[in-house]
């Protein structure tokens, strides 16, 4: 497994990456690394995800949540709930990127993707003539909750790069900090163009 230094140093960079590009305004957002297989790294409750130092992050139990100081993210459940499913996945990033919440605010439950050669950075590396479908959930202050039902599609969809949550943003993740953060900025590209195509259409 990376060193944990290193590991850290990978989410900060992540960090600043995504502030400059508007995805974690306001210091929304939150970044997760597997430390070892019963362990994650967690950025911390509050500080700004583009100015994070070594010091932002806690270490916590993957299947109870503890940790023996810190207190960490909020939605940190739904970061534990992809690594107790998912055991392969190294790293989850959570977005607030315009296009990513935009997106999700749409009617329907599922962001339904298709033609973009993208694709490729996504589980399976899918031909741009396949179909990858991103599901929505509703959003719920109830983090336990959301995390159950994450994780419940989890189990009939474990290739599964994403979720999206309505109105609040992207969850994606990946083998690796970087796999993952090829993923975020994929989907966020085809995100994008989805709403640009909907603006020309007639």
């Amino acid at each position: 497994m990376p060193e944990i230094a290193d590991l850290r140093q990978a989410l900060i960079d992540v960090g600043r990456r995504f502030d400059a590009r508007g995805w974690v305004a306001a210091g929304g957002g939150n970044f997760s690394a597997r430390l070892d297989a019963r362990t994650a790294l967690v950025t911390a409750s509050g500080p700004h995800k583009g100015l994070l130092t070594p010091g932002d992050f806690v270490a916590v139990d993957i299947d109870s949540g503890t940790c023996n100081a810190g207190k960490p993210s909020y939605e940190t459940g739904l970061h534990l709930a992809v690594y107790r499913r998912l055991p392969d996945v190294g790293a989850v990033l959570h977005t607030h990127g315009p296009a990513a919440t935009r997106i999700s605010r749409r009617d329907g439950k599922n962001v339904v993707l298709r033609g973009y050669e993208v694709q490729k950075a996504l589980p399976g590396a899918p031909d741009p003539a396949r179909t990858c479908t991103v599901p929505v959930f509703d959003n719920d202050q109830d983090i336990a909750r959301l995390a159950g039902r994450l994780e419940t599609r989890l189990r009939s969809e474990p290739l599964l790069a994403g979720c999206l949550i309505a109105g609040h943003g992207l969850y994606a993740w990946g083998t690796t900090v970087a796999q993952a953060r090829n993923r975020v900025e994929a989907l966020e590209f085809m995100f994008q163009c989805e709403l640009d195509e909907e603006q020309v259409k007639p």
